[in-house]
This record gives C-alpha cells, sequence and structure tokens, in this order.
C-alpha cells in the first residue's frame, strides 16, 4: 500500500478542504466546459487537473510528476515516482470506468489479454444532490480481486457494433474495489454552489494587461 497517498486520506485539515472545495472546484470544471448547457468530453482532463493540483498542494511541486512520455495509457500522475490512475465516474452506479480508451476492437481485445492491475488509483464518484466519495484503491487489493474473479469478469469489453470510446473496468469489480477494507475513501457531499463563471474573462484579463 502506498503510505504517500494515505496520508492524503489521514490529514484531518485536508479531508476537511476536500469536502469543502472538491465540489466547487469540479463545478467549476463543468463550467468550463460546457458549451449550450451541454458537458464536453474535456471535463474528464479538468477534473484530473483539479486532483494533480491537489497532490500538488499536499506534496508539493518537485514531487509531482505529470511531464512523462505517455507510453502507458493508465498513469495519470507520478507521485515520489509512484505511478498513480486518476479516474473519475458521475452518477450513483458504479459502471463506465475506463481502462483504456479506444474503438478499436482488435486493440481493445489485445488490452484485454494483456492486462493486468499495476497502478493504484484514485477514484472520485461524482453524484450531485446526494454524497459519493473520493476513494483510493490499492493497486494489492486491485491484484487480488483480478486473481480472485478471473480476466474476463474483471475487465468488461465494448459490445459489438456499439462506440462506447473504452474498455472498462467492469462493474462487479469496481463495486468489489471500493468495498474492499483495503480502500479508503473520504466522504463529499456533492451540492452545486452558485458560482459567477465567465470563461473569457481570464483571456480578457490578459489582453487587458500592459
Amino acid at each position: 500500500m502506498n503510505k504517500t497517498l494515505l496520508e492524503v486520506f489521514t490529514d484531518k485539515p485536508l479531508i476537511d478542504r476536500i469536502q469543502k472545495r472538491l465540489p466547487k472546484l469540479f463545478r467549476i470544471a463543468e463550467l468550463e466546459s460546457s458549451r449550450a448547457g451541454k458537458i464536453g468530453m474535456q471535463v474528464g482532463s479538468l477534473r484530473e487537473n483539479v486532483i494533480v493540483a491537489l497532490l500538488i498542494y499536499k506534496f508539493g511541486e518537485e514531487n509531482v510528476n505529470t511531464d512523462f512520455s505517455i507510453v502507458e495509457p493508465e498513469i495519470d500522475v507520478e507521485i515520489f515516482g509512484q505511478p498513480v490512475s486518476i479516474k473519475t465516474i458521475t452518477g450513483r452506479s458504479f459502471g463506465g470506468v475506463k481502462l483504456i480508451w479506444t474503438v478499436d476492437a482488435p486493440k481493445a481485445r489485445e488490452f484485454l489479454t494483456g492486462y493486468y492491475p499495476r497502478y493504484d488509483i484514485l477514484l472520485i464518484q461524482i453524484d450531485w444532490g446526494r454524497k459519493g466519495g473520493f476513494y483510493y484503491i490499492p493497486v494489492e487489493a486491485q491484484e487480488k480481486l483480478f486473481k480472485d474473479i478471473g480476466r474476463e469478469k474483471y475487465v468488461k469489453l465494448p459490445k459489438p457494433g456499439t462506440n462506447p470510446r473504452g474498455v472498462e473496468i467492469s462493474k462487479e469489480a469496481l463495486v468489489s474495489l471500493i468495498q474492499d477494507k483495503e480502500t479508503k475513501v473520504i466522504e463529499v457531499g456533492w451540492q452545486k454552489s452558485e458560482i459567477d463563471y465567465r470563461p473569457y474573462q481570464r483571456w480578457v484579463d490578459y489582453w487587458s494587461e500592459v
């Protein structure tokens, strides 16, 4: 288990800060990626940036690395050299969490054949108007479940003829993982706050600089 990540889930002032500020920051990410009231795909990257910023706040910029060659699609950040995968999901169900984004069926099958859990996961469950969670799922829990239920039950491939854009952790596997005794969670109340957000204002400010 990653003792560094465990610090996030035992630091009481930081936990309070996460519970208070994460909904607001994720709401800003939604507003920034919305057009005509619809949230765009880029919201995932913005949410990831929010979590990376949290890790930088906690551990210092010199210890959090995002500037590396993307040879492994599951790695989003390194903390003290340890790779971590960041995932977000919206709603009460735990279905739909992607392991890899691809629309190519042969690549999806190839990924399934070679897949094995290798990285700690930070999973944020967003459920507006209700309570969700910020989870740390250690790689040890993933490895154990993978061995227990097998590759075919752990990984969900896209259905033929559909365009879901990725290979997923099965809902059954993810529910088991968040209930695992090794998994840590910070409960988050997802209440939307009123935000006067003007997406172009910062760029106007830059243009206005002397």
